[in-house]
């Protein structure tokens, strides 16, 4: 049995459940199942790469997003599609309907009421590494203990937390919500003897809708025509015209002069607990950028709601001074607050003391997801609880652990980050973060994964399969026709007269090179060529974005099968790095020591370890030697336009 603690990320368990363990999800509240904490929004710019693959996966978030969905819209359309982010603006009520309504049915899950006063810890099994084994949880005020063959931990930003607004602190991880048992921090610390840090965030106060003058901010509709989340999904449940739009308003200098006289009124901010880089609150974003203006987005809660979530305006200042705060801007001149700001600060677990399985390497059977990984984001947990939830169902049916590769997805990426390199700040996901973002796209999610999460990790259903299989065929059976059409470009001319092809060139090209141009649609070539490409018109888009990143990833295949090779290359768990014979820096044998990398390629990703060091020494003491060395770094990708590049080689955690 695999039991979870679960807040937000209800994928852990539906995953263990459709792996098949039976699953015990443990919750604080069965009615808060589902809430959105923060800003009730899926997805955007690399996060909504996370959502596609979780949905191809059979993970429920994308589900419930077209579902809840009010406002669709697919930010950096502008740019490639490789890096277009899906995003949508959700009803709170719908969204936890939905997800309540679909793990409550889930079979083989059970869920319980109550909460994690600690864990059960037994000796280890001598026969698998480690040093504790996990074999159950106790919850608060019960004597009976249950048992578990795995445990998933996701205790979000309940672990130790504790709510800040001005200079007042009470316990909890989210309003009206007690934090998890003190119990709990002291297994992971004293018992387990985990390195443990502090996080902190917060969330804007709740605006009135009717108390805010929209005329004095910028509108933003909706896509006129939703683009959903699942792959099984053609339409989302709202319709089009009945979407909401989003507004863009700006700070004021009148916001910053009040955030600098409130300062000492305000302890969240005054601590030296790390907070998130790329959702900072007001306060921060004044105190590291003196003099700027910052962008605002009032955002609604749902079709039925009066209430607004004005992005950006993370605070954690006295409510009287929000409210002062928020008057200083145009459009919220008259505005009303039904709920305050207010900061979390929470404890996290180092994430470099995971396997890429997500299972503490110390602890036998115990599984980590969520911010308690040093994360940030319902799209990052969820995409970790699902992963988290598949490999404990494993372990609990003693089947091997599974790892995805960050050449194969996103969601490998998260988590090779998080285990190789580890955190200084909560992790976001950015496109940036992938090497391969052109073979990485949104479009292709369900190719890349739903195939082998059926047939390698058991967590997607037949439904699913299938219809990633009739995709996938047909798409070959679609480049197999753009292929065998041939013709000369003076012909294609001919066919094509408002195609800007070539006239200098006089050679032959196929229907899939000609589908590269940019004012090319294949709709065009199925209108030239019915007999063979009409039968494929509904995958116009993706067998366009196809034959546009065809080149590219063409080019990417041969690094992908060296970074693969690395990966398949593993290191022993218990290899005793500060006395190999070999040389090797202190510093060097100090950061494999710690971190332990089950592999070759996350050695090489590590900060401070020298590739030389890698292939001299290591590659020696591989298990699969003889394997081709592959002894220089990862090259990183082309920068996608426009978007912030991120700092990777980030120092480790200690």
């Amino acid at each position: 049995m695999a039991a979870s603690m679960k807040t937000f990320w209800t994928g852990a368990a539906a995953a263990a459940a459709r792996v098949g363990a039976e699953t015990l999800l443990v919750t604080q509240k069965i009615s808060t199942i589902g809430a959105l904490s923060c800003n009730p929004s899926l997805g955007g710019v690399g996060k909504g790469h996370l959502v596609k693959e979780i949905d191809a996966l059979d993970g429920l978030c994308g589900r419930a997003g077209d579902w809840a969905g009010i406002h669709f819209s697919i930010l950096n359309r502008k740019k490639g599609p490789a890096v277009w982010g899906p995003r949508a603006q959700l009803d709170r009520q719908y969204y936890r309907e939905k997800i309540q309504s679909e793990l409550l049915s889930t079979p083989r899950l059970t869920v319980r009421e109550g909460s994690v006063e600690e864990l059960l810890v037994a000796e280890p099994d001598p026969d698998v590494p480690g040093r504790h084994r996990i074999t159950g949880i106790r919850l608060a005020h019960e004597a009976q203990p249950i048992t578990a063959s795995s445990v998933i931990l996701t205790t979000g930003t309940f672990l130790s937390g504790a709510l800040f607004v001005g200079q007042t602190t009470s316990p909890g991880g989210r309003i009206g919500d007690a934090p998890s048992s003190a119990g709990l921090s002291y297994t992971l610390k004293e018992r387990l003897g985990l390195r443990v840090g502090r996080l902190r965030t917060g969330t804007p106060p709740r605006i009135v809708k009717d108390s805010i003058d929209f005329s004095q901010a910028k509108l933003h509709p909706p896509d006129a025509h939703p683009t959903p989340f699942s792959f099984l999904n053609k339409h989302v449940r709202c319709k089009p015209e009945e979407q909401l739009p989003c507004h863009l308003t700006y700070t004021t200098p009148g916001v910053e002069r009040v955030v600098r006289e409130s300062l000492h009124l305000n302890c969240h901010i005054r601590t030296n607990v790390l907070s998130p880089r790329y959702c900072p609150s007001i306060e921060s974003r004044v105190i590291r950028f003196q003099g700027r203006t910052h962008r605002v987005w009032l955002e609604p809660e749902g079709l039925d709601s009066d209430l607004m979530y004005p992005q950006g305006l993370s605070m954690t200042m006295p409510p009287d001074v929000q409210l002062r705060l928020i008057r200083e801007i145009p459009a919220l001149h008259r505005a009303e607050i039904r709920t305050p700001g207010y900061g979390v600060q929470y404890d996290f677990v180092c994430p470099t003391q995971l396997s890429p399985a997500l299972h503490v390497k110390s602890t036998q059977g115990l599984f980590l997801a969520g911010q308690i990984n040093g994360t940030t984001g319902y799209e990052e947990a969820a995409a970790q609880g699902l992963w988290a939830g598949v490999n404990a169902a494993r372990w609990a049916l003693s089947l091997p652990p599974v790892a995805l590769s960050r050449t194969e997805s996103y969601i490998g990426v998260l988590i090779d980050d998080l285990v190789s390199r580890g955190v200084t700040e909560p992790y976001r996901m950015f496109t940036s973060r992938a090497e391969f973002r052109t073979s990485l796209r949104p479009d292709n999610a369900d190719l890349r994964l739903s195939l082998k999460g059926f047939k390698e990790f058991g967590c997607v259903s037949c439904v699913r399969y299938h219809e990633a299989m009739r995709v996938r065929d047909a798409l070959q059976d679609a480049l197999a026709a753009l292929g065998d059409i041939s013709l000369s470009t003076y012909k294609w001319r001919q066919k094509l007269p408002d195609t800007k092809i070539s006239e200098n060139k006089n050679t032959v090209c196929s229907g899939l090179d000609i589908l590269q141009y940019n004012d090319m649609s294949f709709e065009n070539l199925a209108s030239i060529f019915p007999e063979c490409l009409s039968p494929y018109t509904e995958f116009s888009q993706r067998l366009k974005i196809e034959a546009v990143y065809k080149p590219h990833c063409d080019l990417q295949k041969r690094e992908i099968e060296r970074i693969q090779e690395e990966e398949n290359t593993s290191l022993p768990p218990d290899m005793d790095y500060l006395s190999l014979p070999v040389s090797l820096s202190q510093e060097v044998r100090e950061i494999l020591d710690r971190v332990r990398p089950s592999t070759l390629g996350s050695a090489l990703r590590l900060q401070g370890m020298t590739p030389a060091a890698v292939v001299v020494t290591l590659l020696t003491y591989a298990p699969h030697r003889g394997q081709k060395e592959g002894g220089r770094r990862n090259k990183l990708g082309p920068k996608d336009q426009g978007e912030e590049e991120v700092v990777r080689n980030a120092p480790l955690t200690q």
